[in-house]
């Protein structure tokens, strides 16, 4: 079945509702989802550097500062 959904056309809560919509369906369907070979790949790698202690562990409110922050700066090199 396809849909057409007309984006520039919804508001920003109806994007984010429909995005939440998305998220439940296909967390209810997880294991009809293939797992690309790069995921094994970078959970490989970072097995690795938790057995050689080089890994770097962030609490979650300072990994979403830094993402929140990565997002500002990539937001405005774009603006520029």
């Amino acid at each position: 079945m396809s849909q057409t959904v007309q984006l520039d056309e919804m508001t920003m809560d109806e994007k984010l509702q429909l995005l939440e919509d998305l998220q439940i369906d296909l967390h209810r369907n997880k294991a009809e989802i293939p797992s690309p070979a790069w995921h094994g790949e970078v959970l490989a790698e970072r097995k690795k550097l938790i057995g050689n202690g080089e890994a770097i562990f962030l609490d979650w409110d300072e990994a979403k500062q830094q993402l929140r922050k990565q997002i500002d700066e990539h937001r405005h090199s774009k603006q520029s």
